[in-house]
């Protein structure tokens, strides 16, 4: 399933309308693979749900929340337009909070802020229609360290994911909806992701994760 979408958008910078072309690719084999995967997995009741790329899936979650009904529903190289096509799965449980992180894969194709922060727009919209009593938390999208990663359609991406982030940050504010900055702890003083943490400059290592959950126990999101 390939799909390609013409979206007409209103540039911020220049005010004028243009036809711009968007890579909205989503469906390789992994992708169907961990769809199949979820179709089999049963729901549970007041469930958390983590939503995202590599970075979700990566985390053990279940074992670093053991007392709680926690599903990983992370995909490697999914984008918000893959977020989108799998949210109703979801949505139809009725989980009790949802934590969304999602769109380093959608800047590394360089698809426009519009184009990403429109698609949260839907994804929020979903989430609040189907199931109005989930609490949905939007986390930050996490830095890069562009020493570590040597891939050349991720050079340059920190400022990007900054930008990003700004423009979730602002979407997230005008819906009410809990923003949670993750770069008080995975990012260092010059904004990269920290080395410490990392395993190649995008993904995280394992006591990476354990940080993450103290952090989200900490400031009581969990």
């Amino acid at each position: 399933m390939k799909l390609r979408f013409l979206y007409f958008l209103l540039s911020p910078l220049s005010l004028m309308a243009q036809n711009v072309k968007v890579d909205s690719n989503y469906a390789n084999s992994h992708y169907l693979q961990r769809m199949e995967f979820f179709s089999k997995m049963p729901h549970h009741k007041h469930e958390i749900v983590f939503l995202g790329n590599s970075i979700t899936e990566h985390g053990e979650w279940q074992e670093l929340i053991p007392d709680k009904p926690v599903l990983n529903r992370g995909i490697g190289g999914d984008n918000t337009f893959g977020v989108l096509a799998r949210l109703e799965d979801i949505v139809r449980a009725k989980p009790k909070t949802i934590f969304l992180l999602i769109g380093i894969n959608d800047l590394a194709r360089k698809l426009p802020y519009g184009v990403i922060i429109n698609n949260y727009k839907r994804i929020i919209q979903k989430i609040r229609t189907g199931s109005p009593k989930t609490r949905l938390l939007i986390q930050s999208v996490l830095p890069l360290n562009p020493e570590m990663t040597k891939a050349p359609y991720l050079q340059g991406r920190n400022p990007m994911q900054q930008e990003l982030n700004r423009q979730i940050r602002v979407l997230a504010d005008s819906a009410k909806i809990e923003y949670i900055d993750l770069h008080p702890l995975f990012a260092n003083e010059n904004g990269e992701l920290k080395k410490e943490l990392s395993i190649d400059g995008i993904h995280l290592k394992a006591s990476a994760y354990v940080q993450w959950v103290n952090f989200l126990k900490e400031k009581k999101y969990l």
